[in-house]
């Protein structure tokens, strides 16, 4: 048997391995906006069956987020001291426990109970994806697992609207925490199979002083925070878009519910086939490139948008903007993610808190700005999407003017 035949054949098993753990990681990553954005179709049966309005309701979302944000800083450093694989398991068990919560209210301060303990182990599981794929790959390797991990985080808003509007047509809306909590119960169970502990590095002291020095350096250091706030920006514009995305398309161009669940599931095939070049891109022309080469792209995408809004452009001219805008966004967030972790293994569960932190605090600004800026919804999102990807470009020229 020659050498190559013999290192082929190793080759297999490793690489099954490898895709098993990041299907497991992809998982953890995206159980977060799939408990988010299955319920947007059910929300008015939600409020007509609580007895209450549906603005009311959706503060049900609002809550999600403000936990889910805050939690991820606690989350990081104690896995740093006490390992990944406890933290990740409570937060399984937490957030079934919420969904069961939320599943059983019947008016809406029980239920928003439900989504602030759904969302304390939500964080959980996402922040550690982040950092368990710091733990188990470095280089190369790191940027095309966390590109897959981020492909799926970004799949689940785009195809758990049309999920939930099933689940909701045929069971009802309580339907959509059963399953959400099935979800978690068969990933817990992959987790525990296929990854376990993988913090095997020098363990960090729990101390809150500590954390808190620590969360101050990586603010600011150059290596994590440039890369980091510039995902943040990004990722303000996707959940932007996300956002204005209904009332540009159902309310401008007359889209029915489920086309607009095929806008978003077409969305999701966007990212993915970017998350994929950007895969690509890294081992041959190095992160820095591929990130500017996404900015620029993201930065294009967001001006299409404005221009189509300002100039009252036709559906066709809006879907081409935003799959450009896309196109970027879908190579700038699993790139920056890998570019801003990758020096810090010792803190990896800390520096991923606080990406997830600033990267949801950016999303929450989009949104805000895009409901709020201008009336307009489609002009609004195209002055979100312009201003977040030329300050992330300006931000992003900075770190290889310091380098």
């Amino acid at each position: 048997m020659t050498d190559g035949t013999i290192d082929a054949t190793a080759a297999a098993p490793q690489a099954t391995s490898t895709g098993i753990q990041i299907a497991v990681l992809a998982a953890l990553a995206s159980i977060g906006t799939l408990a988010t954005n299955i319920l947007l179709p059910s929300l008015p049966q939600m409020a007509a069956s609580l007895g209450v309005t549906t603005p009311a309701v959706t503060t049900s979302i609002t809550v999600f987020l403000l936990v889910f944000a805050f939690g991820q800083l606690l989350v990081g450093p104690i896995s740093d001291r006490y390992g990944r694989r406890v933290p990740v398991l409570a937060g399984f068990a937490v957030f079934i426990a919420g969904s069961i919560w939320c599943g059983m209210a019947y008016d809406l301060p029980t239920l928003l109970v439900g989504r602030a303990i759904q969302a304390a182990g939500a964080c959980s599981t996402s922040v550690l994806s982040r950092a368990i794929a710091r733990d188990l790959f470095t280089g190369p390797a790191l940027a095309r697992a966390l590109t897959l991990v981020m492909i799926a985080q970004a799949a689940a808003p785009g195809f758990s609207p049309l999920l939930g509007g099933g689940l909701d047509y045929y069971f009802g809306w309580r339907a959509d925490f059963v399953f959400v909590g099935i979800f978690a119960l068969l990933s817990a169970g992959a987790f525990a199979l296929v990854l376990g502990e993988t913090h095997i590095s020098t363990r960090i002291p729990l101390n809150p002083l500590a954390i808190g020095k620590t969360y101050g350096k990586l603010s600011i250091n150059r290596h994590f925070l440039i890369p980091a706030a510039t995902v943040a920006l990004i990722m303000g514009g996707l959940f932007s878009m996300f956002s204005a995305a209904p009332r540009i398309l159902i309310e401008g161009f007359g889209f029915t519910p489920i086309a607009l669940g095929l806008f978003f599931a077409g969305s999701v095939v966007m990212v993915f086939g970017s998350g994929m070049l950007a895969a690509r891109l890294a081992p041959r022309i190095g992160l820095d490139r591929a990130i500017r080469i996404g900015l620029w792209l993201a930065f294009i995408g967001g001006v299409a948008v404005l221009a189509v809004a300002y100039f009252h452009g036709n559906v066709v001219a809006f879907i081409i903007a935003n799959c450009v805008f896309l196109l970027g966004m879908g190579i700038v967030n699993p790139l920056g993610t890998a570019q801003a972790l990758s020096p810090f293994g010792s803190h990896a569960g800390a520096a991923s808190a606080l990406l997830g932190f600033w990267q949801m605090m950016g999303a929450a600004i989009g949104v805000g700005l895009a409901a709020a800026i201008v009336p307009q919804a489609s002009l609004a999102l195209g002055i979100v999407l312009v201003l977040a990807t030329l300050l992330a470009g300006v931000l992003y020229t900075l770190r290889a003017k310091s380098a």
